[in-house]
């Protein structure tokens, strides 16, 4: 995070030469305030809500024509890559999930030498054979994210031992043996595993196979037991998670209710609510940048948080996978500038609704990685994901902003600071918009406490000019695409290109700072983060952010 006290002769001059960057194609403003919920929190992440997935796809593994996964398979993915490292190692930490479709086809080396893994096909449920993960591979794996301080959450492989039938429901119980096999071999090992999740998409109509609800529940309910039973005498026992997806009132009902007992930890789902990726880029974009289309998933998130509620269950949500569009993505779009306002909407619609961890599909592979499947790059989520990760801290607030429903804005405590951060997606590619801040809580006037003036009473009141500049300056970060191309690979960060150097470092993600007492001044087609230190939040003030 950048310091705030700067040379104001700097700080004229930056926020001159950023004006000039971001203000071109500029045909309109308008003005407007966002009423910042400061006295309460509305919602708790966890703090470390970005979370982001590693697959078992490989190579052959083609869509509409494309073939987008490379080696980006938890079986072959290159672990001594610098930009890979680096890249996990900057969020310190990151949660990862493995997993995804072929996870339930997976079997872990035990007495009997793997012998292959994923032969491509069309016969087979998503077109490819049974797989197979030796012990060489996990015990490389596990010392890859121990020395990046990754936070690992496992699928586990939930068809094994039951039996399909032609509607594509899998009958019989979970036979368990092979995946406590893994997990106490995990432990014997001194691996470290965040969470065991059972399944991937098998709930409701499923994705190629469904389970029953009350059978799921059975399985979770073991699946507790063994993970009890191996960790006995640990002081901290791993999560059980479930059931990674798509969300089904019915059945996810049923499953909290039969496994109230405290075996659920966590209930997952995903998220690919703009449909396939064959469909248009100009389908896609158009989606995008629609808020009545963003709103749309808010349904779920509330009915889920609803559901919790009244279930009366200690069981807390995350999305455990979310790509956007399904089917590995778009090219030039689910991996370009222009998706940051799908993922940074979702981040912040999620946190709202009260979710603890949101997985992005994927950290790396498709056409939806953070980073690049050829070179290893960020795209540009990745560093809208690492500005959530040190900007947004625990505790959600409320926000209003009437003026435009295409700002869409979402704000938090500070992490590991004073004061809030507000998050800023201007939508429209034609106006400027100008933010003034209001909170219905008192304005710090300073960062030093002032022991001879009792503090207002709480009200809505815009941010009052203070004496001195020094003392109300906030920070800003304005996200731009390359040449205002939405569809460019390059993100802007106050106007200069982010990139890795050619040691494979991560760029230092600098702000800028302006007077608190002028508006925020959000540019077309652009996102900004601001840090405002001196805002006081009571939300913030009576727990940890």
């Amino acid at each position: 995070m950048g310091l705030l006290l700067q040379p104001l002769l700097v700080l004229c001059f930056s926020a001159f030469v950023f004006d000039r960057v971001t203000s071109q194609n500029n045909t309109g403003s308008i003005e407007g305030t966002v009423l910042i919920g400061a006295a309460s929190a509305i919602g708790r992440t966890d703090e470390d809500f970005i979370c982001a997935t590693l697959d078992w796809w490989p190579p052959e593994k083609c869509d509409y024509g494309t073939c987008s996964w490379g080696r980006a398979s938890l079986l072959n993915l290159d672990l001594s890559n610098t930009i890979l490292f680096n890249a996990i190692k900057a969020f310190s930490p990151l949660k990862l999930r493995l997993g995804g479709s072929l996870q339930d086809k997976v079997i872990y080396e035990d007495e009997q030498p793997c012998v292959s893994s994923f032969i491509h096909n069309t016969s087979e449920m998503f077109s490819f054979t049974q797989g197979c993960l030796p012990m060489s591979r996990w015990d490389q794996l596990c010392g890859f994210f121990g020395k990046t301080g990754a936070v690992v959450i496992f699928g586990l492989n939930a068809l094994n031992g039951r039996v399909p039938t032609p509607d594509t429901t899998w009958v019989g119980p979970w036979n368990s043996s092979n995946a406590a096999a893994l997990i106490r071999y995990t432990v014997n090992k001194g691996y470290t595993v965040h969470g065991w999740e059972l399944g991937n998409e098998l709930s409701g109509n499923g994705v190629g196979a469904k389970v029953g609800a009350d059978q799921y529940a059975a399985d979770v309910i073991a699946l507790r037991a063994i993970v009890d039973e191996i960790y006995a005498g640990f002081q901290a026992k791993p999560l059980v998670l479930a059931p990674g997806g798509f969300f089904d009132d019915g059945w996810f009902r049923r499953l909290l209710d039969k496994t109230k007992s405290g075996s659920l930890d966590v209930i997952t789902h995903h998220i690919y609510n703009l449909g396939p990726g064959s469909s248009s880029s100009g389908d896609l974009i158009g989606k995008i940048l629609s808020p009545s289309y963003l709103d749309g998933e808010a349904a779920t998130f509330r009915n889920l948080q609803s559901l919790l509620q009244s279930a009366g269950t200690k069981t807390t949500a995350w999305v455990g996978e979310a790509g956007g569009a399904y089917n590995s993505g778009h090219n030039l779009v689910t991996n370009a500038f222009v998706f940051s306002f799908w993922y940074l909407d979702q981040l912040g619609m999620a946190s709202t609704y009260d979710t603890k961890t949101y997985c992005r599909q994927s950290f790396i592979g498709g056409n939806y990685g953070l980073l690049s499947t050829t070179n290893f790059k960020p795209n540009p989520d990745y560093y809208s994901a690492l500005l959530w990760h040190r900007l947004m801290g625990r505790n959600v607030l409320s926000t209003n902003f009437s003026e435009t429903e295409n700002l869409r804005t979402y704000a938090h405590c500070a992490k590991q600071s004073q004061g809030i951060t507000l998050l800023l997606l201007n939508l429209d590619g034609n106006t400027t918009v100008k933010v003034s801040v209001s909170t219905d809580s008192t304005f710090k006037k300073s960062l030093k406490r002032n022991h001879h003036h009792r503090p207002r009473r709480p009200r809505f009141n815009r941010m009052p000019r203070v004496q001195k500049t020094v003392q109300r300056l906030r920070e800003e970060y304005h996200l731009t695409p390359k040449n205002g191309d939405l569809q460019s690979q390059i993100m802007l960060l106050n106007g200069n290109a982010l990139v890795v150097d050619s040691n494979g470092e991560i760029p230092t993600l600098e702000p800028m700072t302006y007077n608190s007492s002028e508006p925020i001044t959000v540019a077309p087609h652009s996102i900004v983060f601001a840090h405002i230190p001196h805002i006081y939040a009571p939300a913030c003030r009576l727990s940890s952010s």
